[in-house]
């Protein structure tokens, strides 16, 4: 991760933690504009406008009175109505996100398996037509590149393997790069529907109910990341059972006219339009790490907790393979833990961790969690102190505040 990215994320998630503790204090929406009082050393100072990406939905989130935020250089919204409720919306019901800025390849060619294989330590083959896997792509030194997704397709007319991959919207145009230079493209086509589709994502106990009436496919059929190619709304669509909120529902992808119809549909049946800021505290009480805060291209996926993505046994050579076979056989001296305050005061991003008074690792997301009630986070302590129920402390503006480290996920849905 370089520094622009690690302070667009760090911006953006001190951001929504604010938002989300002024929303559960006072059950108000985020007022709609902050002003600091000048200084006498204020100055005028001149700059260009910044020129922002729009996703195909961006109007319809100012019609329904959004607050917006730059989060990687798109003007996405971070809140409609409030982060406490959008929040309880996917936990209860359902909610509506758009994630149309995230990257959307499509790969298609004779050999694309054994190229991709190289690039994630999952065993890809293990993948049936429908069936998709969570993973990450590795530099050499064992780093995480990015999280994402691979969805296989199957074969098209003239037995070309199709696949489908989504990653994150701040990486897109770095993962683009890392794939074309790690792969043969010789012999397989790589489509980039970026800029060109809408992504949607229907997540809540209720989301397939929701979705249902506007698929000529049956939702239920589809298991958790499974995937489908349908109609919806009568237009060609593919649909995942895939999500970031750690609740059942669907993502998808489609024409952006298309997309638009679908928002308002939904939005017209009730389900609740949901911002960034819902989404961050509905991922970080499911532990789904963030790229770039908690995961990044110095940590491993062993020491992120991912070694459920790492499949040494089945497959051949990938890379930064060597470094996880001895992280594997001597252990790592870091692990990411959840972390539970004994208090409401929030562990934010950055925040040193403690023990016994000394700092031994960081904090790398905090929030104070809408369903629980109770100050979570996310960080990297040294090995002998990741096990649940260890007492650590967390330095907040100078003082140190206890803490305890928990079991992941801090919430997992009702089945």
């Amino acid at each position: 991760m370089n520094l622009k990215e690690h302070h667009i994320y760090s911006q953006v998630h001190k951001f929504i933690v604010f938002c989300i503790t002024f929303s559960l204090l006072t059950l108000n929406p985020f007022p709609a504009t902050l002003i600091s009082e000048p200084t006498k050393d204020d100055r005028p100072v001149t700059q260009s406008p910044k020129i922002f990406s729009r996703t195909p939905l961006f109007d319809l989130a100012i019609d329904l009175k959004a607050r917006m935020t730059d989060f990687s250089g798109w003007e996405m919204p971070v809140q409609f109505g409030g982060i406490g409720q959008e929040h309880q919306a996917v936990r209860s019901t359902a909610g509506i996100f758009d994630i149309s800025h995230m990257g959307k390849f499509a790969l298609t060619g004779k050999d694309v398996l054994s190229q991709i294989q190289r690039l994630v330590p999952s065993d890809l083959s293990r993948l049936q037509l429908g069936q998709a896997q969570y993973t990450v792509l590795l530099n050499p030194q064992g780093g995480i590149v990015d999280d994402l997704i691979f969805y296989y397709q199957g074969l098209d007319a003239d037995a070309n393997q199709r696949w489908m991959i989504i990653v994150n919207a701040a990486t897109t145009l770095k993962d683009k790069s890392w794939m074309l230079e790690n792969m043969d493209m010789g012999a397989i086509a790589f489509t980039d529907y970026s800029p060109s589709k809408v992504l949607i994502a229907v997540q809540g106990p209720e989301a397939v109910r929701h979705l249902q009436p506007f698929v000529n496919a049956d939702l239920s059929l589809v298991k958790p990341f499974g995937h489908l190619e349908a109609a919806v709304l009568g237009e060609p669509a593919f649909l995942a059972r895939t999500g970031y909120t750690g609740e059942d529902g669907f993502e998808v992808m489609l024409d952006p006219a298309v997309g638009v119809s679908l928002w308002r549909s939904l939005i017209t049946s009730g389900v609740t339009p949901c911002g960034l800021g819902a989404r961050d505290t509905l991922r970080l009480e499911a532990a789904m790490a963030l790229y770039g805060q908690d995961i990044n291209d110095t940590t491993t996926p062993l020491e992120a907790g991912l070694g459920w993505v790492v499949h040494l046994d089945t497959k051949g050579d990938f890379i930064g393979r060597s470094v996880l076979e001895q992280q594997k056989r001597d252990g790592v001296a870091k692990k990411l833990v959840g972390l539970q305050m004994q208090g409401r005061n929030i562990a934010r991003h950055d925040y040193p961790i403690l023990h016994e008074g000394q700092p031994v690792g960081i904090v790398t997301s905090g929030t104070l969690s809408p369903t629980l009630g109770q100050a979570i986070a996310l960080g990297y302590v040294p090995t002998p102190l990741a096990q649940p129920g260890q007492p650590v402390e967390v330095e907040i503006r100078g003082k140190s505040y206890s803490a305890i480290v928990v079991k992941r996920p801090f919430y997992r849905a009702k089945k």
